[in-house]
């Protein structure tokens, strides 16, 4: 399950962007983050909204609590971080108005906490080459075009300390440096979101020059506020607008990955081959971390995989969420004493079967499969956990065929699909 986190710059922590939202106040290890967080729907997306710099704007860039920020997202379950900002313009095709989505950060703070890893004996390095998230960050690309905004993408941005603004010389620096923007906050709340694996990725609004142009204003609080009241418009469609895209885009690529075969097994019949997804590791990783994301926090003690594409999704599945894989095989295969279930095909009947002491009376347990189509083979292996005292949570599946209503035949216990197709 897609859930975005949206870092709020000045005047963006709107939380009449969302529906049936509610305000939470987060504790974490860190302290408290900048503000309450409000959670709601976003065009039928979770997403949580912060504050960076309180409600009020009152934390100055270098007394932000970053790390209870980012970890704050992380305990509320988001999958991905969209973190606004105010940035000044360091090149001349950057013109104020135009909002910007870099791809790499130059680091000049120099006296806030940048890592969770600070404890002695608990090292990490954590690899840094490519900060920003790609995939949201061609999205946000996309809309823009949709919508008519003038934007740049793939820009390097410094972050200095604050609160005080560049001096020429600064300024003329970071030019020669590379960098194309400037802000106070992008760093290290892009460092700890990759420390903690959670895609993140800036959307920059420029608001000035900064001091470096010649004939040109210095940069003012003011000029900056200004700027960002005339945008904030502009951003909220932004976000309106992509984030639907965003939650789509890792289902997107593995329908992408499915390769259908026409008339296989016989006429009239189109075969969706999963193998063409197995052979793609990021395929298969995007698969496997949206169901952990949907299953991490709903306590199960097992998994049970159904011959045969189940046993590989299954057991990748049970080994992320640090529980056992139970095999449920076709009659005859397992060696031990096993319980079994008939089930109907189009011809006569078939079974399958699992070790009888596979589950333990009163253990949770999820049903993963590769595709759902009738439903027959998933309904048996329901009815087996429950023989033997298991309590289903949900049946999970890589695909399912819509109008062949299996889903339907799983109602007692629910189903979950990645992606779905119409027809056979």
């Amino acid at each position: 399950m897609i859930k975005i986190g949206i870092i709020g710059g000045s005047g963006l922590d709107d939380p009449q962007l969302l529906k049936d939202y509610e305000e939470k106040d987060i504790e974490t290890p860190y302290g408290k983050p900048s503000s309450k967080i409000t959670c709601g729907k976003l065009n039928n997306v979770e997403v949580c909204i912060l504050s960076r710099h309180g409600r009020n704007h009152e934390i100055p860039p270098s007394l932000v609590n970053y790390r209870a920020n980012i970890y704050a997202f992380k305990m509320l379950g988001c999958t991905h971080i969209l973190a606004t900002t105010a940035v000044g313009s360091l090149r001349e095709e950057i013109e104020p108005g135009n909002l910007v989505f870099p791809n790499q950060f130059i680091d000049n703070t120099k006296q806030r906490k940048s890592s969770f890893f600070d404890i002695i004996g608990e090292v990490k390095h954590t690899p840094m080459a490519e900060p920003y998230d790609k995939n949201m960050r061609e999205i946000l690309c996309q809309v823009c075009e949709e919508l008519g905004f003038e934007y740049n993408a793939d820009r390097t941005i410094v972050t200095i300390e604050g609160p005080r603004f560049s001096t020429k010389a600064e300024s003329h620096m970071f030019r020669s440096l590379g960098a194309d923007l400037i802000n106070m906050s992008s760093c290290p709340e892009v460092i700890l979101a990759n420390e903690v694996g959670i895609p993140y990725q800036t959307i920059a609004m420029s608001t000035d020059y900064d001091c470096w142009r010649e004939n040109e204003e210095p940069v003012t609080w003011e000029m900056i506020l200004n700027r960002m009241h005339e945008n904030s418009d502009k951003v909220k469609k932004l976000l309106i607008n992509a984030i639907p895209k965003i939650a789509k885009v890792d289902e997107e690529y593995i329908k992408s990955k499915i390769t259908n075969i026409p008339d296989w097994p016989k006429p009239g019949i189109i075969f969706r081959d999963i193998t063409t997804l197995l052979a793609d590791p990021e395929g298969v990783g995007r698969v496997i971390k949206i169901l952990y994301n949907r299953y991490k926090g709903k306590e199960i003690d097992a998994v049970c995989g159904i011959e045969s594409r189940g046993f590989i999704i299954g057991a990748l599945l049970a080994n992320k969420l640090n529980v056992s894989f139970v095999p449920i095989r076709k009659k005859g295969k397992l060696p031990r004493e096993t319980v079994s279930e008939e089930y109907d095909l189009e011809y006569g009947k078939d079974s399958i079967e699992m070790h009888k002491d596979a589950i333990k009376f009163g253990q949770r347990v999820l049903v993963v499969d590769d595709l759902i189509a009738t439903g027959g083979t998933c309904l048996a292996a329901c009815n087996l956990v429950e023989k033997l005292g298991g309590e289903i949570v949900e049946c999970a599946f890589v695909i399912g065929l819509l109008e062949l209503k299996g889903i339907e035949r799983l109602y007692r216990w629910g189903a979950f699909t990645i992606v779905d197709f119409e027809g056979e």
